[in-house]
């Protein structure tokens, strides 16, 4: 027996949080709690054969599969069997699902969303304007990859890589990394590591899948890039789709040293540079989102 507010154990994140209610043979039952806004994914899962069942207990929540997008209000649910490919799960308001599944998930996740707090955290504390800038630099890339067309398992790979890119940032030394002024070539050569030192970071745990983008969203199309010097198609269509989001970003946010650019002037921007340091297709994309309200 289980009182109201009552959880065997929970976990907490700033926009989402896991509640184990009960378990026993295999099988768990608990609360799900998104805020609105916050995509995430259902995930195949590599143990064997895998049932979940979701049940909308209260809001709205989008779910997108097999190119549609469904909106699900209480009392609706849906439910995943050995999913070959990642689904998206967007709250358009805040949500709390009542989640069974077949297997015990409870630690895989809780322990998925450890390391992520922790990583995030270290961030944060690091550098408040990294930690909002992996955001924007997620949603900008999901954006490009769905008008590309992308499969939906990669576009987990290019949300979790975008959210984490910057996140060598964290053994830089804050005199480098909050510099008030621009960087002199010293110093701009140790911030050339960072992709280096999160690639790193990101070996041997969940996020292993997005060492690439994390190493290479600053490699340029023409060979300029760093830290490995690759051109064209050596960098892959994830960390080149990054590396627009990421530019376009960083252009129309304010930093100490300079003002945000316009959306329009940073579009121009980088369609100037298009074909030589950034892909003319996802710069094309990336156009054709922002005329379609996407961004």
């Amino acid at each position: 027996m289980c009182k109201a507010n009552e959880t065997i154990e929970t976990v907490v994140q700033k926009n989402s949080s896991l509640s184990l209610l009960a378990h026993g043979d295999g099988v768990e039952i608990s609360i799900y709690e998104l805020h609105a806004g916050v995509i995430t994914f259902l995930d195949t899962f590599p143990g064997g054969d895998l049932l979940e069942f979701y049940y909308v207990l209260n809001g709205i929540i989008s779910c997108n599969y097999s190119e549609k997008e469904e909106n699900l209000e209480p009392g609706d649910y849906f439910y995943a069997h050995n999913l070959k490919v990642p689904v998206e799960l967007k709250p358009k308001t805040d949500v709390r699902l009542l989640h069974v599944s077949s297997k015990p998930l409870f630690k895989y996740i809780s322990n998925n969303i450890s390391v992520m707090k922790d990583i995030l955290a270290r961030v944060e504390l690091k550098d408040s304007y990294t930690h909002g800038h992996g955001k924007r630099v997620r949603d900008v890339s999901l954006a490009i990859a769905k008008r590309l067309g992308i499969p939906s398992e990669r576009q987990e790979v290019i949300a979790m890589g975008a959210l984490f890119h910057d996140i060598g940032k964290i053994e830089i030394d804050d005199s480098i990394l909050k510099k008030p002024s621009r960087l002199n070539r010293e110093e701009f050569e140790i911030i050339k590591l960072h992709p280096v030192f999160g690639c790193q970071m990101v070996k041997g745990n969940f996020l292993e899948d997005t060492h690439d983008i994390i190493r290479h969203h600053h490699e340029r199309v023409d060979g300029t890039g760093y830290p490995d010097g690759l051109k064209g198609d050596e960098i892959s269509l994830e960390a080149r789709i990054v590396a627009v989001a990421d530019s376009f970003d960083a252009m129309t946010s304010r930093r100490p040293y300079r003002e945000a650019m316009s959306c329009e002037d940073a579009l121009e921007e980088l369609k100037s540079q298009s074909g030589t340091l950034y892909d003319s297709e996802i710069v094309k994309t990336l156009e054709q989102c922002i005329a379609e309200g996407l961004i």
